[in-house]
């Protein structure tokens, strides 16, 4: 399973942006799709995730009201729309797949990953 993200920017506070993710062959065994985020001698940090078949959402605590996750109807593309955006949202973020959304907040539940894409918000 590849991951592709793209959407990543340079903009001013307040300002918006709206990152995807493409698979090329996701599974039905891939049941979740989630955004994490990560700055430099940081842990990763989970931002949001979608069940791809039921279209449930999930957010972390600063992001949510700010951040909307959402895919397609193929269910081969994920997006995160972030409006509002604070000099601390700015860091490299990365799509996951995985098989379930039960511990989406952890890195360590997603088998699949993309390369990043750098959002940057002065």
């Amino acid at each position: 399973v590849q991951l592709v993200e793209s959407g990543g920017d340079s903009v001013q506070a307040g300002g918006s942006l709206r990152l995807s993710c493409t698979s090329d062959s996701l599974t039905y065994s891939s049941n979740c799709m989630a955004w994490f985020r990560q700055v430099p001698g940081k842990e990763r940090e989970g931002v949001a995730a979608i069940y791809r078949h039921g279209d449930f959402t999930y957010y972390g605590d600063s992001v949510r009201g700010r951040f909307t996750i959402a895919q397609d109807n193929a269910k081969t593309t994920a997006y995160l729309q972030m409006t509002s955006l604070k000099p601390e949202d700015s860091a490299m973020y990365f799509c996951a797949a995985g098989q379930t959304c039960g511990n989406w907040w952890k890195a360590s539940e997603f088998g699949y990953w993309g390369q990043g894409t750098q959002v940057t918000v002065s």
